[in-house]
């Protein structure tokens, strides 16, 4: 065999430049480019050192041969044709990769078992000994790539993946692998910062891969030295004495590497499931004197400023999947640039992130920035230098504000010029309602409804705590821009209101169909107690889309409580009841309540209790329209709001507001008392009420009387109506 090969390294879309310098570093000769793997020419030598100091390469492969191929039979040729005697063993293993397609061959399976025949066939004895096929752990890993008509042949000199480094053996819900955090560290300038000394610190660090590919470098360790098994082990042109003197030189480079007092290497995780997994993977590193690993947030990491230290501060920050998700991501990254501005003066940073809408709500402008590949995410690496000219910020405080208000000011000076505006509208609404709501003793309120229709948004307070609603956009609306547009009201909305961002709580709200309103989106299980109009009620506004208080009823369920004393009171699609604790608190002799819900009457028991009203108040699990065409009892007072359209598994048929409400409202007023009263609403915004209903019944549209000061401009949130017998 012929000292100088041809070898093709592969990476991850994205690092090919980065392969480049370092295999060229490494003494890979007339290399260049390729889609994902850099190709060129070196000594066994070489290969040898490209597998055990690669950073960023995946495989190296060891071309054996190049032919052109047309079918299945001219790939068995070829293949055929070679001398596997010089590689492996008749009595060996082997596996055998294939990609590609072409020349007849469509199925990489089929193709895999064309090559493994004639390696099989070639090799097979007088007596019938042949290689066996060991995808595991092969003497021989085989791989062929068809590239238009051309195939071509290596041997895998790594064996398994080379970003498997050995000491990742627990990892957690979203990793970076190996090799993609050593490029996103190399982009971040990390190997020039450790060769000053610098400090390296992850606010964010999982279970500490960055971390600990940050220690290997500065520490001039090998990436691969711990590997015991390579691809190359069993191969038949192995030399080993050239190996275990590269492998030596290794070892004492590392030696040498951890008896320099080790740089100050930090990581801080939330999730405390993570920290002892995280020390693992140190321990199994052998840098436990170079790396510590903390439970903290992105709050407690703190560098040293009384030593002067410098360094970098690189962190790959979840991105979430649902709204609800992101929304919270937009205060951990304005988290992340606040404790940057505070803490890391004169520090570099590097933020990995798939969400670069995000990496903007920083505060702090990127200088540059790198395009990755996550696997098949797109991702955006932003390099950053903590200075005071990259902080982007707008008007200065007043000299004569408060510390307070600075500190506000300053906030608020972050945000984009949309989010300043929508800032403004928020606490001009609040100086407004709050005077309301203070005034008429109301904890719970619609502070905003899509006023400025770019944040198409519903914003609630219950209590210190925001609830806000997305109404999803149209499809003629830019999603990168309705999402950035989401993203500057929510950085507004603590900072504006003076809330905590950990009490702000997001949703989408769609077109909703069947029962999905009432799906749990979440399993938090938390309530929050409100009270309204001398009652006291549960919230939850994390699990559901609703939070089990509908606002905009505030006036007709304070309605029925001055009239409820004495009456008996029906309340119909009850959902968590709360119409009905306000009736039995205004003195109804009796209560019934109905809906098909268990969870929501679980929750509406919850509330009669928790105002100490649990007797004579009867809950019924039950359809509805069924439960009415069998229901003989009179009530003095009934509360009809149903959904707009129901299909539950639990009834019979399809319940429609539109089609069926003269039917429910017929069933209704055959229980009422004669001089009994009806209230009727629903938000359904097409909804027409049916000529029928006035010819039968007296009836009084009282929409605008049951419209709070918070649901004025918002007057087609639902329409009631009072009905009574004529």
């Amino acid at each position: 065999m012929t000292d100088r090969h041809e070898l093709i390294l592969t990476c991850p879309k994205g690092l090919e430049g980065l392969l480049l310098d370092e295999a060229t570093a490494l003494g890979l000769e007339e290399a260049r480019e390729q889609t994902a793997a850099i190709r060129g020419f070196a000594g066994l030598e070489v290969a040898y050192r490209l597998c055990l100091w690669s950073r960023l390469a995946n495989r190296v492969l060891l071309v054996i041969s190049r032919f052109a191929t047309e079918s299945a039979e001219t790939l068995y040729a070829g293949v055929h044709a070679v001398d596997w005697a010089e590689h492996l063993e008749p009595s060996g293993s082997l596996a055998v990769e294939f990609s590609g397609r072409g020349s007849g061959i469509d199925n990489t399976h089929f193709g895999a078992l064309k090559v493994k025949d004639a390696i099989v066939d070639r090799l097979r004895t007088d007596s019938g000994e042949r290689p066996s096929v060991d995808k595991l752990n092969p003497d021989l890993r085989v791989h062929l790539r068809l590239d238009r008509g051309q195939a071509v042949l290596s041997l895998d000199l790594s064996g398994h993946s080379l970003h498997q480094r050995g000491y990742r053996l627990q990892q957690g819900a979203a990793p970076l692998k190996e090799n993609l955090a050593a490029a996103v560290l190399i982009r971040s300038g990390w190997p020039r910062i450790a060769a000053a000394g610098g400090a390296l610190v992850d606010p964010m660090c999982g279970v500490g891969t960055f971390l600990i590919e940050g220690a290997l470098m500065a520490a001039d360790i090998a990436p691969n030295l711990r590997r015991e098994r390579w691809g190359f082990s069993a191969w038949l042109g192995h030399v080993p004495a050239l190996w275990n003197r590269l492998h030596a030189e290794a070892l004492a480079r590392a030696e040498a590497g951890l008896a320099r007092p080790p740089l100050w290497i930090r990581g801080y995780e939330a999730d405390p499931r993570l920290i002892q997994p995280g020390r693992n993977n140190v321990e199994r590193a052998g840098l436990a004197s170079w790396i510590r690993i903390y439970q903290g947030d992105v709050a407690t990491f703190e560098p040293r400023p009384d030593q002067n230290q410098k360094g970098l501060v690189i962190c790959n920050p979840p991105y979430g999947e649902r709204l609800g998700d992101e929304a919270s991501l937009v205060y951990l990254y304005q988290h992340l640039g606040e404790r940057l501005r505070q803490a890391c003066l004169g520090w570099e940073a590097g933020v990995f992130t798939a969400a670069p809408e995000l990496g903007r709500r920083m505060g702090i402008r990127s200088h540059k920035q790198y395009a990755f590949w996550n696997g098949a995410l797109p991702c955006k690496l932003l390099l950053i230098k903590v200075e005071l000219d990259q902080f982007v910020t707008g008007q200065r405080s007043a000299p004569n504000q408060r510390p307070a208000e600075a500190e506000q000011a300053v906030e608020l000076a972050l945000l984009s010029e949309g989010g300043q505006m929508f800032a403004n509208r928020l606490q001009k609404n609040l100086r407004q309602l709050g005077k309301w709501a203070r005034r008429e003793g109301i904890e719970c309120y619609r502070l905003y409804d899509a006023d400025m229709p770019e944040y198409a948004l519903a914003i609630d307070l219950y209590r210190d705590w925001v609830h806000v609603q997305e109404y999803a956009p149209p499809r003629s609306i830019d999603p990168e821009k309705a999402q950035a547009r989401l993203f500057d009201a929510l950085g507004a909305i603590p900072q504006a209101l003076g809330i905590p961002r950990e009490k702000v709580v997001v949703k989408r709200r769609e077109r909703q169909s069947g029962t999905r309103q009432y799906e749990r989106q979440a399993s938090q299980g938390e309530f929050l107690e409100v009270s309204e109009g001398g009652v006291k009620l549960l919230v939850n506004l994390t699990d559901y889309l609703d939070t089990g208080l509908f606002l905009d009823h505030r006036p007709l369920r304070l309605r029925i409580q001055r009239e409820a004393t004495g009456k008996r009171f029906l309340n119909l699609f009850c959902y968590t009841a709360t119409a009905t604790v306000h009736a039995a608190k205004g003195g109804a002799r009796s209560t019934t309540s109905v809906d098909l819900s268990k969870t929501y009457l679980d929750w509406a028991r919850r509330n009669l209790s928790l105002n100490g009203l649990s007797d004579r108040q009867r809950l019924e699990q039950a359809d509805v329209m069924a439960w009415l065409a069998e229901d003989r009892s009179e009530y003095d007072l009934i509360f009809i709001d149903p959904p707009t359209f129901s299909n539950s598994k639990r009834m019979e048929g399809v319940f429609d507001v539109q089609r069926d409400h003269v039917a429910l409202l017929d069933l209704a007023m055959a229980r009422l008392a004669p001089a009994g009263t009806l209230y009727f609403s629903n938000n359904f915004r097409k909804f027409v009420l049916d000529p029928q209903i006035a010819e039968r019944y007296a009836v009084e549209e009282i929409t605008q009387a049951t419209l709070d000061e918070d649901f004025r401009r918002n007057a087609r949130i639902h329409r009631a109506w009072k009905l009574q017998a004529r």
